[in-house]
């Protein structure tokens, strides 16, 4: 028997560090493997020599992808040393579906953070921001610096409400909360609801080359006026990897434009709902009717005496508003917000309850519905693609080339009307044969089944048309169960898009 006693490293999330450094072009990292470089090292190594080579991998890395972190962590010795050393002390623990960090908690909060904890936030964990997860009705539970799980003499957290919350969700059933979130969901549908989405990013594209350099970038027909300024909204977990990516294609591309980052000074929240419309019509200084204001524009108004940007946007498949606020104006706008919504029975919602009406109305998730290895054609985004143009934009010559050839794979909604949990990867099988595994899986509460998205193959290679998934008879495993599902190409809630445009009745 021989022993080796070695240093090892491990990550901040236990996954390696790959890829192009943010802060240097050509400087590449495989670095961080965490005890299994044996394991990924092959793998992982003609994955970064193909990136080196063509700029990107083969095949989704993004996991992987160094770009994954925001610099304020990567420069944070407190976030690096709490995350990873509880990184490793959970080297060989059960991954929940909902587990969130206890390590390196209270990095990055938005203006509204203490006032929704105190109704009762459990926050979830993003970028290092603090983001609402869903809002418990048993008071406020404040995230405690990290004890360490009692080791280096550091004394443990007892009594600690936020940690027993997060231990009822260790579970692959629903949690013992799946009625809060459902109320949430269901006041969304029927009244109106408030989300804080202030960890998004935000930058401005601006300078005399920022149209070309949209045009590029940007699938969607985005025309303005040369010399205009562009204001990106963007997922904020994703944000830090939008950045780099978009100054890499402006500097490649020998763009003459300036890409700032105004993330930190404003905070986001969006009002959704049937009622959406009535209240923030006691709140903006603008006619907020379908002809003066129509989905997907947005204007810069007064809120409550103060100016914000207002988006008529949704991504809960609601008529509603994003009001983009100043950071210094957010807890006034909100807090008209909630005075005004009070007849309407408003309650604020977190980011549980976005991910079941996101599902229900078919809109795409980063990194589950949509990865680096999909095309807006499987994704079934072929609409936000300016194909009918004559314009070039990035990936425009694959795309020609995967329509002309047919898709090979596509993305498909399937219901499940037994009541049971399902959180992707479950597989799918079409007439008996796997055909593709589930992306990502919610309870849809407005159409009470469980809701799946995945990416189906046709087992003899060929075009997945939709006559190829209306044919067939479909089954998900979850657990060695198998359950019938049925596939559907729309959306399974409001497939008309009636209820965005603010048509209900």
């Amino acid at each position: 028997v021989s022993l080796l006693n070695k240093r090892e490293s491990f990550t901040a999330d236990h996954k390696p560090l790959m890829g192009e450094a943010p802060e240097v072009r050509g400087f590449f990292l495989g670095c961080g493997f965490n005890s299994a470089g044996m394991m990924l090292g092959g793998g992982c190594g003609k994955e970064l020599a193909h990136w080196i080579i063509h700029g990107r991998p083969e095949k989704d890395m993004y996991g992987y992808d160094i770009r994954r972190f925001h610099h304020s962590l990567t420069n944070n010795n407190r976030w690096i040393r709490e995350r990873s050393h509880e990184s490793y002390a959970k080297n060989y623990s059960v991954v929940f579906p909902f587990d969130e960090p206890l390590a390196s908690r209270n990095m990055r909060k938005d203006p509204f953070h203490q006032v929704l904890q105190e109704q009762g936030c459990v926050f979830q964990e993003r970028h290092g921001w603090e983001r609402p997860g869903w809002f418990n009705r048993d008071g406020p539970a404040p995230i405690l610096d990290y004890d360490y799980y009692s080791a280096y003499d550091v004394p443990k957290n007892n009594d600690y409400k936020y940690s027993e919350i997060l231990g009822k969700e260790y579970t692959f059933d629903f949690p013992p909360h799946h009625y809060v979130i459902r109320d949430e969901c269901l006041t969304c549908r029927n009244a109106v609801a408030v989300f804080d989405m202030s960890y998004f990013g935000k930058f401005y594209l601006t300078g005399p080359d920022a149209k070309k350099a949209a045009d590029w970038l940007f699938t969607a027909d985005v025309n303005k006026a040369p010399g205009e300024a562009y204001y990106l909204a963007i997922g904020g977990g994703v944000a830090q990897h939008n950045w780099s990516h978009i100054q890499a294609v402006l500097q490649d591309q020998g763009f003459c434009c300036t890409l700032i980052d105004h993330t930190e000074d404003m905070g986001m929240i969006s009002i959704q709902g049937p009622k959406s419309r009535e209240l923030l019509q006691e709140v903006l200084d603008s006619d907020l009717s379908s002809d003066a204001f129509p989905f997907s524009t947005h204007k810069i108004v007064n809120a409550a005496g103060h100016k914000v940007r207002a988006m008529r946007l949704s991504f809960v498949g609601e008529m509603g508003w994003e009001l983009h606020i100043p950071k210094e104006s957010c807890l006034p706008v909100y807090h008209a917000v909630m005075a005004a919504g009070a007849k309407y029975g408003i309650c604020n919602a977190g980011y549980r309850a976005i991910d079941s009406l996101s599902i229900e109305k078919g809109y795409r998730h980063w990194h589950a519905d949509l990865r680096p290895d999909d095309t807006p054609l499987e994704a079934g985004l072929a609409f936000t693609c300016k194909m009918k143009t004559s314009i070039p934009f990035l990936g425009r010559k694959a795309l020609e080339a995967q329509k002309a050839e047919g898709l090979r794979r596509r993305i498909v909604c399937f219901t499940v009307d037994e009541k049971v949990p399902m959180f992707g990867l479950e597989t799918i099988f079409r007439n008996g044969v796997p055909v593709g595994h589930l992306r990502r899986s919610e309870f849809g509460f407005s159409i009470d089944k469980t809701i799946g998205y995945g990416y189906i193959r046709n087992p003899d290679g060929g075009v997945v048309s939709p006559d190829f998934v209306r044919s067939g008879e479909f089954t998900l495993e979850r657990m060695g169960v198998t359950y019938k599902a049925t596939a559907h190409l729309k959306s399974p809630f409001d497939p008309e898009n009636k209820r965005v445009k603010g048509i209900y009745g």
